[in-house]
C-alpha cells in the first residue's frame, strides 16, 4: 500500500527521518521502491542525466509525463511525486492547474512539486484546493538557475536567509504538504525546519531537515559528468558498467560468448533434410 501525504507528516511528528530519491524509469523505480524509499521524485533533473541538456530548462511536460507514468508503473508502495518542469506552472494559475491535473490523471502520481516561495504560493493554494497534493521547493531552484547566477548556496546574508523563511512560511501556509530545502546554509534550515509543521527535504541543506533527497544517478556514480558537492556517492556504476561491457566485448570477439547454454539445439537429425 502506499505511502500517502499524511503519513510523511506524521513521521516528521515522530521525529522519523524521511528517505526520498529520484528515478525515472520502470526498471530503477522498482529497485528504489522494493528496497523501501519513502518518496520518489520524478525530478526534471532527468534533462541533465538522462538525455543530457546542460540545465533542466529544456524538459518539456511531455518528458516529464512520458517518465513518471513509467515510475509509478514499476512501484507499489513509495509516494510518487511527479516534477512541473519550467514554464508549466508560472503563466498562471490556471494553465499551472491544468497541467498539475494532466499530471495526476495521465501518470497516477500522488503529488506534483513546485519551485519558488512566496510568488508560487498563490498557485500552489489553487492547485491543492484542487485536491492536488503539492510539493514546494525553495532555497536553490534549478529553473531559476539563470536568475541565481548559477549553482550558488542560497540564504547566506541576513536578508536572503529572512526571505528564504518567508518563502518556507509561505509555502506551508498555502497548502504544500512537504517542501524542498536546496542548497541553505545547514543553521538555517534548521531554522527553518523547527519553525514549519509540514516535514522539510533537504539537500545540500545539512543533517537538521526531515529528510534528505539525492539525484540517484548522483549518489550511485551512474552520471560521469560533474559531481555535486552535497552528494555522497554510495557505488561507482559507471566503473561497474564499464567494465562489464568491455567484458562483454573481449568474449564476443574471442568466441567466449555466447555458448550453447545462451541459445537453443535441434536433433541434428532434423537438419539432414536442409
Amino acid at each position: 500500500m502506499r505511502l500517502t501525504i499524511n503519513k510523511i507528516q506524521d513521521m516528521k511528528k515522530a521525529g522519523e527521518k524521511i528517505t526520498m530519491l529520484t528515478a525515472y524509469d520502470y526498471s530503477t523505480a522498482k529497485i528504489v521502491d522494493e528496497s523501501g524509499v519513502n518518496l520518489i521524485l520524478v525530478g526534471d533533473t532527468l534533462g541533465e542525466v538522462m538525455m543530457g541538456y546542460e540545465t533542466t530548462l529544456p524538459v518539456t511536460i511531455e518528458e516529464m509525463l512520458f517518465h513518471t507514468k513509467a515510475v509509478v508503473r514499476g512501484t507499489k508502495n513509495a509516494l510518487i511525486i511527479g516534477d512541473m518542469p519550467f514554464m508549466t506552472y508560472q503563466i498562471n494559475a490556471d494553465e499551472a492547474m491544468r497541467n498539475a491535473g494532466r499530471f495526476m490523471q495521465e501518470t497516477g502520481c500522488q503529488a506534483v512539486k513546485l519551485e519558488g516561495g512566496a510568488t508560487v504560493a498563490n498557485t500552489i493554494k489553487r492547485i491543492v484546493d484542487a485536491g492536488i497534493p503539492v510539493m514546494g521547493h525553495i532555497g536553490l531552484t534549478p529553473q531559476s538557475i539563470n536568475q541565481l547566477g548559477g549553482h550558488r548556496v542560497q540564504g547566506k546574508t541576513p536578508d536572503t536567509a529572512s526571505r528564504l523563511l518567508d518563502d518556507a512560511l509561505a509555502v506551508q501556509q498555502a497548502g504544500a504538504f512537504a517542501i524542498v530545502i536546496e542548497l541553505v546554509p545547514m543553521q538555517l534550515a534548521k531554522v527553518i525546519t523547527s519553525r514549519l509543521s509540514i516535514p522539510t527535504i533537504g539537500i545540500g541543506a545539512g543533517p537538521y531537515c526531515d529528510g534528505q533527497v539525492l539525484v540517484i544517478h548522483d549518489m550511485l556514480g551512474w552520471f560521469t559528468d560533474f559531481v555535486p558537492k552535497h552528494t555522497k556517492q554510495y557505488a561507482n556504476l559507471a566503473d561497474v558498467i564499464k567494465t562489464a561491457v568491455s567484458s562483454y566485448m573481449d568474449e564476443v570477439k574471442s568466441g567466449a560468448f555466447p555458448t550453447a547454454a545462451h541459445t537453443s539445439s535441434i536433433d541434428e537429425e532434423l537438419l539432414k533434410d536442409l
